[in-house]
């Protein structure tokens, strides 16, 4: 089926793919520390560690003055022996710790979200629940079960549902009704990276893996099914993650291959003509991670393979540049 979405995927404001002037923020998973760089001359300026167990993902509050890190553990899924059961708590003007959110007896919170009220949703794998985090009090409002290992989630930018991917176990999505809190449906697809669209009416999910060929799913939220599959182009390499640009016109992916020991391929499809022309080119190690700069072009790539950070114009589809960020960088964001 021929899926064509034009300019209702349009949004002034991505809660959970922002973009700024103030700073750049990047979760050294590898080395287990939260890094600050310019975001301009892209040079590191302060750090904090995270201790023995590390972040992998963070969510970034509404007003841009706080970043929520949950801390994962010392491992990877399914391998995780030490695992988290908090949030770290960033002051981004001052890039100081200002606290935890106790997650017990939940364990490895790793995919976060926040809504417009800057309530907070974040999934744990090892315990198979997604969480509801008031931020304000610092207490976990509701546990739901998600029948899976969820590892990341898309949260519908309205709040009303979440999609919870079950990376490293659990062919299916998992659907969640967040007004009844409680999941409601499974869509039939093995993922890892997963994202809304600015509109809320559909969700982008990655599938396909070693003996497959890279797929992107396309969900149609209001019945909860798929309506479209995608294949990426120009190479065969296991798709990982994907980001829309915040403007919801572009989705860029990732691939990962070798545990995260080969170059990472892109891919850049329009939104408006999902099965027409690609735009693809190299990154670093392991790619996970993207954060999009203020100036509309410009993409940073997080690459955990090898601690890089790719700079690309993601509208020619070319890199520009690159910088070391750390030992393993995950996660990104300009604030």
């Amino acid at each position: 089926m021929l899926i064509v979405l034009g300019p209702a995927l349009l949004s002034a404001d991505d809660l959970n793919n922002p973009t700024g002037k103030a700073g750049l923020i990047l979760i050294d998973k590898r080395g287990n520390y939260v890094r600050f760089f310019d975001p301009v001359a892209h040079q590191e300026i302060s750090n904090l560690s995270t201790g023995k167990l590390a972040g992998h993902d963070l969510a970034i509050s509404p007003d841009h003055r706080t970043a929520y890190i949950p801390i994962y553990g010392d491992g990877i899924i399914n391998r995780n022996p030490n695992p988290g059961q908090v949030i770290l708590v960033v002051d981004l003007q001052s890039r100081q710790a200002t606290g935890t959110i106790d997650l017990s007896p939940c364990q490895a919170p790793h995919g976060i979200q926040i809504d417009a009220r800057g309530m907070l949703y974040v999934v744990c794998d090892i315990t198979r629940t997604l969480l509801i985090v008031n931020p304000a009090t610092r207490r976990v409002e509701a546990t739901i079960g998600v029948e899976g290992t969820g590892h990341w989630l898309a949260l519908l930018p309205d709040g009303s549902k979440a999609y919870v991917s079950h990376q490293g176990g659990g062919e299916f999505i998992s659907v969640i009704d967040l007004k009844a809190r409680k999941m409601v449906g499974r869509i039939p697809t093995a993922s890892s990276g997963i994202v809304a669209s600015p509109d809320g009416r559909r969700v982008f999910a990655m599938t396909g893996g070693p003996n497959a060929p890279p797929v992107v799913v396309l969900i149609d939220t209001a019945t909860d099914t798929i309506v479209d599959r995608v294949a990426l182009q120009g190479h065969a390499q296991a798709g990982y993650k994907l980001r829309l640009t915040p403007d919801g016109t572009m989705l860029l992916t990732c691939g990962f291959e070798n545990g995260g020991a080969v170059e990472s391929m892109v891919n850049v499809l329009t939104v408006a003509d999902l099965h027409g022309a690609q735009k693809v080119f190299r990154a670093g190690k392991g790619t996970m991670g993207f954060a999009f700069a203020p100036d509309g072009a410009t993409v940073l790539l997080a690459n955990d393979g090898d601690g890089t950070v790719t700079v690309a114009d993601f509208r020619r589809g070319v890199v520009t540049g690159t910088f070391k960020g750390g030992t393993g960088i995950e996660t990104a964001s300009y604030y």
